[in-house]
């Protein structure tokens, strides 16, 4: 019951703030007044927090989210107007992640170990990146707190982060509405000089609105078949970006976990950034996904692209990197014109702020992190070294792109030995089938000298588990033919680049296609490359058991559900050909089978089941890896010779195609 004298004070404060309403609203600001803002921008961090290498148990200053928060405060010391946003692919991707979503779950009231450090910070939005997605939607809903109207996802409030998530691509099938708000209006504080030159404070309304990319229907069809849809980011841009602007904000920014492509555009383009800059009303894009830079070397040249100040068709954007080895920063001037802030184009550009401006020349992690995760972090480090058996010969990706299958090996004999047992039991009409499996090298060296998969012979740990196995797949098999084997095979031959027989100079060996995208099978099938073709006539003497593989031959191949579901546009692989969706991850399925093993040894796995074509070539040809290494490819057999190193822990290497 209000007390009339409560009342009275009440009303009379209300009109006290509405009479005391300051005069710096940016309605009162007159035409000429102007806005210096950072946008900063983190991406793609995969729960890489700390600066700690999980496998190889050791500090890692090359990465680590507690850096990027040294670059952050920097920059907030340097520029006197900041946001802060990061555009996901946040929660997953590291062991701490997958020990706090898969081995041991975080419980309703808890808050991720990645949301208390990015809290620590301060941010002011965010949204979900693909791998969001990874661990189901009730864990999504639970960590982020958010009321999803979804199947199998119940309604309660939860821990989550400090700072809202927007996301306007993605639908509940229940009522078609977003599962997360499309779009949120942050209100920031901010200090502007008036045309006479005064520094006066004022408050900008910045509009956000969170795009993923469309192919995670392909992607995690597990988690998502029959309780979402996707939009296309430019069809949910037409939907959403208008709504946004009827809230009147002085600038919008729009937050994509995706990259640049110029190709033609669909609604299911995985890099729609480049069209997106194109929808009117946008005035700034972070982006992501790709795990690169921009402004960067990568996308010179590309149309309507300044790839040196940091536009996409005209529009500021930026891309911070990976694994918190970067901060994004967007600068730009606002000013005042006819009542409203306009962004001056020409004034702004961006960067890409590494946390180590040369190898061994890394900021200081900010202190404040560490100890809000450390419980977390040393759960994590003691899980990960539950021993599991032992091995008697090395395993490793140093050269899984010239032939060294010693790794790979070890997951397609434990994908094999599984499926078999699964489609015994679920599947007795495909006995007779052959089953053979595909596996990549997920750790080749992408992210620097210490991204390549290596476990020393002797006794062997969960850690070593997911140094086998990055990723928290699970296991998958469908049913093709022996050209649709072939066919496979040639997407992942697409890995190197056409080589020149006749060509002096150097010429490198690696194209563009992502080591995790260069399958290579085992389980009865052999076969050759031969770089010297173009891409798709490069599979020779394709044999299975010794015998020739026929087009309409009957094959079953093991994979992961990314991989049967469309992930790397593999021809045939759109879902309706899958035969097994285990519910068993496929790191599981490898802890299992080496537990099964107790000792494994070489007779366990297969040997190489590829080569190179034989191909004389004038010139020498080159691709990088980790440096040292020359004896362990002469101990693998590979006519593999180190040419120069680096100096930053890789060093280029010649490969002789001539031998086998």
């Amino acid at each position: 019951m209000f007390k009339p004298l409560a009342l009275a004070t009440l009303s009379a404060a209300l009109l006290a703030a509405c009479a005391s309403t300051p005069a710096d609203k940016p309605a009162t600001l007159a035409d000429g007044a102007t806005l210096d803002l950072a946008i900063l921008e983190t991406t793609d961090v995969h729960s890489n927090i700390l600066s700690y290498d999980y496998y190889k148990q050791k500090d890692d200053p090359s990465l680590g989210y507690e850096r990027v928060a040294t670059l952050i405060r920097q920059a907030r010391k340097t520029f006197p107007n900041t946001v802060l946003f990061d555009s996901g692919d946040t929660i997953q991707g590291s062991v701490l992640a997958d020990y706090q979503a898969i081995v041991k779950p975080v419980g309703c009231d808890t808050e991720l170990a990645i949301y208390k450090a990015m809290d620590a910070v301060g941010y002011d939005g965010g949204t979900a990146g693909n791998h969001e997605f990874n661990y189901g939607l009730p864990f999504l809903a639970q960590v982020t707190d958010t009321s999803m109207n979804v199947d199998g996802v119940t309604a309660r409030q939860c821990a989550g982060p400090k700072f809202p998530l927007v996301l306007s691509n993605v639908y509940s099938t229940r009522d078609g509405q977003p599962i997360f708000k499309p779009w949120t209006i942050v209100t920031k504080k901010v200090e502007v000089k008036t045309a006479s030159g005064q520094t006066v404070p004022t408050e900008l309304k910045i509009g956000i609105i969170g795009f993923t990319p469309p192919p995670i229907m392909d992607w995690d069809k597990r988690n998502l078949a029959g309780k979402v849809t996707v939009d296309g980011v430019v069809e949910a841009a037409k939907k959403y970006v208008p709504e946004l602007q009827a809230q009147h904000p002085d600038l919008i920014v729009a937050i994509l976990h995706g990259g640049l492509d110029t190709s033609p555009y669909t609604p299911h383009m995985e890099n729609g950034g480049w069209y997106l800059a194109g929808i009117p009303g946008i005035d700034a894009l972070l982006l992501g996904h790709s795990h690169t830079e921009f402004p960067g070397p990568r996308y010179a040249g590309m149309k309507d692209v300044d790839a040196k100040r940091g536009l996409v068709r005209g529009v500021p954007a930026v891309m911070g990197g990976f694994f918190g080895k970067d901060l994004g920063v967007i600068q730009m001037t606002l000013k005042r014109e006819g009542d409203r802030w306009v962004v001056q184009k020409d004034a702004s550009h961006s960067e890409v702020r590494p946390i180590c401006a040369k190898k061994g020349e890394c900021v200081a992690p900010d202190p404040a992190i560490a100890p809000i995760v450390n419980e977390a972090h040393e759960a994590a480090i003691a899980y990960v070294n539950t021993p599991i058996g032992a091995v008697d010969h090395d395993l490793s990706s140093y050269f899984a792109d010239e032939g060294n299958m010693t790794a790979l090996s070890v997951v397609n004999a434990a994908q094999i030995d599984y499926a078999r047992d699964e489609l015994a039991r679920s599947r007795p009409d495909l006995k007779d089938v052959p089953v053979i499996s595909a596996a990549s090298a997920f750790r080749t060296g992408f992210g620097g000298p210490d991204d390549f998969t290596d476990v020393p012979k002797g006794p062997l740990t969960i850690r070593n588990a997911a140094d086998l196995y990055f990723y928290p797949n699970t296991l998958a098999a469908v049913k093709i033919d022996g050209a649709g084997v072939k066919a496979w095979l040639e997407k992942s031959a697409s890995r190197f680049n056409r080589i020149d027989p006749s060509k002096d100079g150097e010429q490198p060996l690696i194209g563009r296609l992502p080591g995790y995208n260069f399958d290579q099978m085992q389980g009865g099938v052999t076969y050759t490359i031969d770089v010297s073709k173009p891409e798709g006539e490069r599979i020779g003497n394709l044999r299975y058991k010794g015998k020739p593989v026929k087009d309409d031959q009957a094959f079953i191949v093991v994979t992961n559900n990314y991989r049967a579901n469309g992930g790397g546009d593999f021809p045939g692989m759109k879902g309706d050909s899958v035969v097994l969706n285990a519910p068993d991850g496929n790191r599981e399925v490898v802890i299992q089978w080496v537990q099964s093993k107790k000792t494994l040894t070489r007779k366990d796995v297969e040997k190489r089941s590829w080569s190179f074509a034989p191909l004389k070539v004038k010139g020498p040809v080159t691709f990088t890896s980790a440096s040292g290494k020359e004896d362990l490819a002469k101990s693998l057999g590979l006519a593999v010779r180190q040419v120069r190193d680096n100096g930053d822990g890789t060093a280029v290497y010649a490969i002789d195609l001539s031998k086998r």
